[in-house]
């Protein structure tokens, strides 16, 4: 069957020209103009994957992507007019699977759907193995778990990838472009910063002091390093 993809545009036109040359490249398309009728589209006949403008009215697109991700677990694509880098890195902070820039190629939008398409069908952690013990970190395969000194720490599911990466390369240091490719997929097409966003995010959950990091090294013009840290070694020693 075609794979069914949601487009939320506030732009008529937009809407279908790009509903058009996708049912063209054999994908089954609905459309919405505003993203609370996208949310009600996606209740009724759940997409493969949703394609969303951030600049909509009402509900804005970034607070429909928390929706679209957090209530019906659906990949996300953002679309936006607005070239500052805030919009992309806030939009991918939030959980986006990817973002494309306005006016687009069509050739490039559609290796972006068939990319985030192919991630979304094939679970994207690691391989599970035994639990890893990085000093006082634990990070659990099997339970997709991860604790610091026996206290649970909340990570969203890329984070907890890129964390089981650097444990199985403990004190050695990964590249960022392996990073990429490791957790996103060779097929990756976004932009590469996207493994800077989540390590940020990354950090604030299991750094004592995320500005000054001590647990994840970042080796300039390389890539990442995650060594060990116990209760013993002080974090701002």
């Amino acid at each position: 069957m075609p794979r069914h993809l949601l487009l939320i545009d506030d732009d008529a036109l937009m809407r279908r020209s790009l509903s058009f040359n996708l049912e063209q490249n054999g994908f089954r398309t609905t459309t919405a103009a505003s993203a609370e009728d996208g949310m009600l589209a996606a209740q009724v006949e759940p997409p493969d994957l949703v394609i969303l403008d951030i600049g909509l009215p009402g509900m804005d697109g970034l607070q429909a992507l928390r929706e679209f991700r957090d209530r019906l677990g659906l990949p996300v694509i953002l679309l936006t007019a607005r070239r500052r880098e805030l919009d992309e890195v806030l939009g991918l902070e939030l959980g986006a699977d990817d973002y494309i820039t306005k006016p687009y190629n069509l050739d490039v939008l559609l290796a972006h759907v068939k990319a985030v398409l192919r991630r979304s069908s094939t679970p994207d952690s690691p391989p599970a193995s035994q639990p890893l013990s990085i000093g006082d970190l634990v990070i659990d395969p099997a339970a997709h778990s991860v604790s610091r000194s026996a206290q649970l720490i909340s990570l969203t599911p890329r984070e907890f990838d890129l964390l089981l990466v650097l444990a199985q390369n403990a004190g050695r240091v990964v590249a960022a472009e392996d990073l990429l490719k490791a957790v996103w997929g060779a097929e990756y097409v976004g932009e590469p910063q996207v493994v800077y966003v989540h390590m940020r995010g990354l950090r604030e959950k299991i750094e004592e002091d995320p500005e000054n990091p001590r647990r994840i090294l970042t080796m300039r013009g390389v890539g990442y390093r995650l060594v060990p840290l116990t209760p013993e070694i002080p974090a701002h020693s």
